[in-house]
């Protein structure tokens, strides 16, 4: 979030300070380039994602997305600029997760985890079995790095 308030400010204060030096600068120009620095921040601003027993929620600046982690149908990977984890419950509800927030978050990985291993039991989710097996291999190599580098043996 940080980076994305600071990209926006950077990019309307250099436009500006542009402006300013070529002598053109007026209340319509100074409105565009602080447009332009708000949307942005919209387009960068990262989606907060949070979970619970069966949950998984992620809340971006315009809309809220909830997926049943005990309803899963499909867990994908969605590839592009940045790699994202789709995960799509038996109502057709889609929620990208960046692996990255898991990774940094045992806990949230937990709850998706035991809500995945539920859609599992229940038959429902047939597809994504290895997309999750790579995420906790990662959350897991990440734990335990981070469990050396605190005991001093990393």
């Amino acid at each position: 979030m940080r980076s994305a308030v600071l990209c926006a400010c950077l990019l309307c204060g250099a436009l500006l300070l542009i402006d300013a030096a070529a002598g053109s600068l007026a209340v319509w120009r100074i409105a565009l380039w602080g447009g332009l620095g708000a949307l942005l921040f919209v387009v960068l601003a990262p989606a907060r994602v949070s979970a619970g027993d069966g949950w998984l929620v992620s809340r971006g600046l315009l809309r809220e997305r909830r997926v049943r982690t005990d309803r899963l149908v499909s867990v994908r990977w969605r590839e592009g600029v940045s790699r994202c984890l789709v995960l799509r419950d038996d109502t057709g509800v889609r929620v990208e997760v960046d692996p990255e927030v898991l990774v940094a978050n045992p806990p949230l990985w937990r709850y998706v985890d035991e809500g995945a291993r539920a859609s599992v039991e229940r038959g429902l989710l047939l597809c994504g079995s290895t997309a999750l097996q790579q995420v906790s291999r990662r959350v897991e190599s990440e734990l335990a790095r981070t469990v050396f580098k605190v005991s001093g043996m990393g």
